[in-house]
């Protein structure tokens, strides 16, 4: 199995589905790294991980999905949770624009509805077009909205950056959304 395999289920595990390898996390996201490896190497699925192999997916993990706590015991996923966990998100003020990408399937729904966080705690925002449109082709032709996060702001929105740089909002409104226009090469 190679290291992406192996961050995937960690993200599965950290974000989503914890009792997949009987463990639980605490209000915070944490889980003990020993429990972590135990619960994991007890599934059979990728041979004996250790501390050393946790920490080198931890460190190459290119979008910093996980953390450990300062003591190096414990870890938890920065974001993207579908379970109910407080990552202790400060309160921040975001740039005066953010962008999220989406496919193209989704248009409509979010042009009727907003942003929503679907099965997630957050709408997940990032700060520059090709880093939206990168999320965005996860999911098809990729579609980017420009988010005006500076009204939102003053309207008495919420915005959180997570440890990663991935800014989060509970909800966006339609009309604080703008499709950004495609770049065409001629």
């Amino acid at each position: 199995m190679s290291l992406k395999d192996i961050s995937v289920f960690l993200s599965l595990v950290l974000r989503h589905k914890p009792q997949t390898i009987g463990i639980s996390l605490d209000k915070h996201g944490w889980v003990s790294v020993t429990d972590l490896l135990r619960g994991i190497n007890a599934t059979g699925r990728y041979g004996q991980l250790d501390k050393g192999l946790l920490e080198d997916i931890v460190r190459k993990d290119s979008k910093q999905r996980y953390s450990f706590s300062k003591d190096g015991k414990r870890i938890r996923a920065n974001q993207g949770h579908s379970i109910c966990v407080d990552v202790e998100l400060e309160i921040k003020v975001p740039p005066v624009a953010l962008y999220h990408g989406t496919g193209e399937k989704y248009v409509d729904s979010i042009e009727k509805n907003g942003l929503l966080p679907q099965n997630r705690l957050y709408v997940h925002l990032s700060r520059d077009v090709e880093t939206a449109r990168k999320v965005g082709s996860r999911h098809g032709k990729p579609v980017v909205y420009h988010v005006d996060t500076e009204m939102m702001q003053s309207d008495g929105f919420l915005f959180f950056e997570s440890v990663n740089c991935v800014w989060l909002t509970k909800f966006v409104p339609v009309e604080y959304l703008r499709k950004e226009c495609e770049k065409t090469d001629k």
